[in-house]
């Protein structure tokens, strides 16, 4: 893959201005996003799994993104659609119960399944995890954590329900809040009600407002985090000059970027973080871009190892 630098007379024109104009903010200065595994790293194992995250540990990404839905008897489960079909074997174990939605299924039953032969052989036998052994893992790896409240519409009280399993876990502790998780949903009802909940809990809104709508956004959550391919450097701009309600600039976090060269891009224009299929592919890219300089750090909490 080909990287391309930054031109040297760019880098002394901004020096010019600088001298004559004094120093741009802090959000005008480039810095390298923080990269997230999207789901773990789905191109290495099966997505939402245990083995997925732990791929991702292997790999050296601090940063995993996870979605969690809840069953018939009130469990909370780590899985993606709202269905079981594509990613277990639920059609051959239950053929009658189409379509086999998680929500008409028990812990038991989905317990049962298989969720990792479909991806390879090797990985045969793996399950979807429960809520509270995914989290388990994730502080077992020293990792962080992007959340997703998928459809939560269809799980009415998830969300109290949540708060209640991150603090059994251990998860809603001062250090943790502030470094370690983040909750983002598309259901922007639910991320208020999240937020009534929680204040002190970062959250991403998933989507792309027009810039009028931020600031009743920012009333309750700390990220925009829109589809990667409508991103533009006016838009990440408007976003930025919004403060959230913990009074720092609201943050994008880019999905779903597997192409290092699109990710600088990204970094060019000024996301905060990159969430990818690839994170190894993207941390890769990243860190082959010219040193930035100097300057305040990212507010995303990404302190204890430099990049999300």
């Amino acid at each position: 893959m080909r990287r391309r630098p930054f031109p040297a007379a760019a880098g002394a024109l901004l020096c010019l201005a600088a001298l004559l104009f004094g120093a741009p903010p802090a959000r005008a200065a480039a810095r390298i996003p923080v990269t997230i595994g999207h789901r773990g790293v789905p191109v290495r194992a099966p997505e939402n799994t245990l083995a997925s995250i732990d791929t991702a540990a292997r790999l050296g990404v601090r940063w995993v993104e996870n979605d969690v839905q809840r069953t018939r008897d009130g469990a909370l489960v780590v899985l993606h659609d709202t269905t079981l079909e594509r990613t277990t074997d639920v059609g051959r174990r239950f053929p009658g119960r189409a379509p086999w939605r998680v929500a008409d299924f028990s812990l038991a039953e989905v317990e049962r399944l298989d969720a990792g032969s479909w991806f390879g052989r090797r990985f045969a036998g793996e399950r979807v995890p429960m809520l509270k052994r995914y989290l388990q893992r994730v502080t077992h790896n020293r990792q962080r954590l992007l959340l997703e409240l998928k459809s939560p519409g269809r799980y009415p009280g998830i969300e109290r329900q949540l708060v209640a399993e991150l603090r059994r876990a251990g998860w809603l502790g001062a250090a943790r809040v502030r470094h370690d998780l983040v909750v983002q949903s598309f259901d922007a009802r639910s991320l208020r009600i999240f937020h009534a909940l929680r204040p002190d809990v970062r959250t991403g809104l998933l989507g792309a407002p027009k810039a009028a709508e931020l600031r009743a956004d920012a009333a309750f959550t700390d990220q925009i985090n829109p589809d990667q391919r409508g991103v533009t450097a006016g838009w990440i701009r408007s976003v930025h000059a919004v403060r959230g309600p913990h009074g720092s600039p609201l943050e994008v976090s880019a999905w779903t970027v597997d192409d290092g060269d699109r990710a600088v891009a990204l970094a060019r224009m000024g996301v905060d973080a990159v969430i990818s299929n690839a994170p190894q592919v993207v941390q890769a890219a990243l860190a082959e871009e010219d040193p930035v300089p100097p300057g305040p750090p990212l507010p995303f909490p990404e302190a204890a190892f430099g990049v999300f």
